[in-house]
């Protein structure tokens, strides 16, 4: 049996897959927060997300290949959730969204820094971050050269972190 779609537009198929509630965010907590278990994406996220929603956008995600799943080498009874090529690609939708709430909607500094930079960083550290996430999620080597520094990854966490010790002195 298939499933009925309302259309055959892309923008219509993207969002019956990734344009629920929660979707977006455990694929943005699996890049930008490298949240890769189960427990890590439900009680790390700003969001609230219930165990049961998580559950089922992961099947959704997982059905999808958006994301995969494989054994914990660490640990018997834990499952590793990593991003595909496809929700890898997802980068550059989650950074123009972002930057369009950054620009137009009353974002929080700390979780607004992040958009900021990397609209300012647009697509040549989009790419770079991609290549940070194919090393992390898919054991690929990176296709551009690293550079001598943090990475994309590290410099956004650093300057969400930055920004949250400024803020937790300020009181």
């Amino acid at each position: 049996m298939t499933e009925q779609k309302r259309s055959g537009c892309p923008i219509n198929l993207t969002l019956e897959v990734v344009g629920d509630k929660w979707s977006l965010l455990i694929v943005r907590d699996m890049m930008f927060g490298n949240r890769r278990h189960f427990r890590e994406l439900l009680t790390k996220s700003e969001e609230g997300i219930s165990s049961n929603i998580l559950a089922d956008r992961l099947k959704t995600l997982l059905d999808q290949g958006i994301v995969t799943w494989a054994d914990d080498p660490s640990h018997k009874q834990k499952g590793i959730y990593s991003l595909s090529e496809q929700g890898i690609e997802l980068l550059p939708v989650l950074a123009q969204m972002a930057g369009w709430g950054f620009k137009y909607l009353d974002v929080t500094e700390e979780l607004g820094i992040r958009a900021k930079l990397l609209s300012e960083g647009g697509p040549k550290m989009w790419a770079e971050f991609m290549d940070e996430l194919r090393e992390t999620h898919l054991g690929m080597r990176r296709r551009r050269k690293r550079k001598a520094g943090p990475d994309v990854g590290e410099r956004l966490q650093a300057a969400y972190e930055k920004v949250v010790a400024r803020k937790a002195k300020q009181g």
